[in-house]
C-alpha cells in the first residue's frame, strides 16, 4: 500500500473508531494540584503565555501531526493551522513522507499563507532520517517554510505495520549529525509509546532542542493498526508503553532543554498537571482531529475551554504565571505512584 493511500486509512480510523488506550492510562487522572484557597489574585490576572523556541505564544499549546499526505487532509490542516494563527498557537505538521514519495501531496501540507506568523514544525520519521539525512530534513524544513523540525520515533507502529520500517540501528547518530548542521531547532517526538529520562539525556547530548514525550494513555498506534489488519499482535501491543504523567516527570528531572508533554492530554486540568509535573508545552492531536471533521468553529471552541480549564487551574492553585505552576506543589497517587516510585521519580519531577 502506498503511504498516500496509509495516511488515508489513519485519518479514517483515528475518526472512526475508538483508538484510545484500554487499560493503560495517562497517570493524571493519580495527579492532584493543592488547591489553594486564597489565591491572592484575580482570574484576569492569570497569564497562560509563553516563549518557545524563540516564538512568543498566548498559551502552552501546540497542535501536532496527525495529517497530511492525503487529500482528505487538506482542509483539517488548513482549518487548524488557522486556528493557531488566529489564537497564537504553535502548529506541526504530519510527516512528510509522502510529499516526499508523492510530490502532488505536498499541497496537503502547505499551512503557511494562512498561518504566517505561528511556529511551524515539519516533520520526518526517524527511518527516513536515516536514509535521506540532513539534507533530506533541511528540504522538509524548506518545503512547507517551517521554522523546525520534528523528528518521529514510532517503533511500535512500525513494528506492527505490514508497510513498517522497523530500522532503527544508528538513530541516535543521525539525529546527532542533523543537529550539528541544522540552522534550526530539531524537536524529538515519540509517538504514544513515551520517552523515558534516559533516553532524553541521549537525545539532549545529541543536540535536539526540546523533547516531546508523548506517552501512553491517548492514542494508541497499536490500536490503528489493530483496525487496518486484526493482527493478533497489535492487540496483545494496545496499551503498551510508558504512562504520559510519569514520562513527564522523568524527562524533566534528567534534561534542561523544553519538554513538551503530549499523549492523551484531553483538558486544561490535564495540561495543567502536566506542567506541574514539568512540561513547557502540551501537545494536542486526536481531540482537534475529530473536531474538525465538524467544522473551524467545533476546533476554536475546543481550545478555547481548553485554555480557559488551564487559566481555571492556575487561579486554583494561586498561579499567576506559568513558571509559577511549575513550582507549585504535586500529589501523585495510585499506580502513577508505583511508577515514580520504581523509577526514583520525586514528587515534582525531581530525583
Amino acid at each position: 500500500m502506498s503511504t498516500k493511500s496509509r495516511k488515508g486509512e489513519h485519518l479514517r480510523i483515528c475518526v472512526r473508531e475508538d483508538v484510545e488506550g484500554m487499560l493503560k492510562t495517562t497517570g493524571f487522572e493519580d495527579v492532584e494540584l493543592v488547591h489553594r484557597a486564597l489565591p491572592e489574585l484575580d482570574l484576569e490576572e492569570v497569564d497562560t503565555s509563553t516563549r518557545f523556541l524563540g516564538f512568543e505564544l498566548k498559551a502552552p499549546v501546540m497542535i501536532l501531526p496527525m495529517t497530511g499526505g492525503h487529500p482528505a487532509s487538506t482542509r483539517m490542516n488548513i482549518m487548524l493551522a488557522g486556528v493557531a494563527q488566529e489564537m497564537g498557537l504553535a502548529f506541526a505538521v504530519g510527516s512528510l513522507r509522502a510529499a516526499f514519495e508523492h510530490p502532488s501531496m505536498l499541497k496537503t501540507y502547505s499551512v503557511r499563507r494562512v498561518a504566517p506568523d505561528i511556529l511551524l514544525i515539519a516533520n520526518l520519521g526517524l527511518p527516513q532520517l536515516k536514509r535521506g539525512g540532513a539534507g533530506m530534513a533541511r528540504r522538509a524544513v524548506e518545503m512547507i517554510d517551517a521554522d523546525a523540525i520534528s523528528i518521529h520515533l514510532n517503533t511500535l507502529q512500525e513494528a506492527l505495520q505490514p508497510e513498517g520500517e522497523p530500522i532503527y540501528a544508528g538513530g541516535l547518530a543521525a539525529i546527532s549529525d542533523l543537529c550539528k548542521s541544522a540552522d534550526f531547532p530539531v524537536i524529538v517526538k515519540e509517538t504514544g509509546g513515551g520517552i523515558i529520562g534516559e533516553v532524553a539525556a541521549e537525545l539532549e547530548r545529541a543536540g535536539v532542542s526540546a523533547v516531546d514525550v508523548s506517552g501512553a494513555g491517548g492514542t494508541s498506534w497499536a490500536a490503528v493498526e489493530f483496525f487496518r489488519g486484526r493482527s493478533v499482535a497489535s492487540l496483545t501491543f494496545w496499551d503498551w508503553g510508558i504512562p504520559t504523567a510519569v514520562c513527564t516527570a522523568d524527562v524533566r528531572a534528567r534534561v534542561k532543554i523544553p519538554v513538551i508533554a503530549s499523549g492523551g492530554i484531553r483538558s486544561g486540568l490535564d495540561a495543567a498537571k502536566a506542567i506541574a509535573l514539568g512540561a513547557d508545552m502540551v501537545g494536542l492531536a486526536l481531540p482537534l482531529l475529530r473536531a474538525s471533521t465538524r467544522g473551524r468553529k467545533a476546533v476554536r471552541d475546543y481550545l478555547r475551554n481548553f485554555i480557559e480549564e488551564l487559566r481555571i487551574a492556575m487561579f486554583l492553585t494561586g498561579t499567576r504565571r506559568l513558571e509559577d505552576l511549575r513550582r507549585s506543589r504535586v500529589l501523585v497517587f495510585g499506580r502513577t505512584r508505583e511508577w515514580f516510585e520504581a523509577l526514583g521519580i520525586a514528587v515534582g519531577g525531581q530525583r
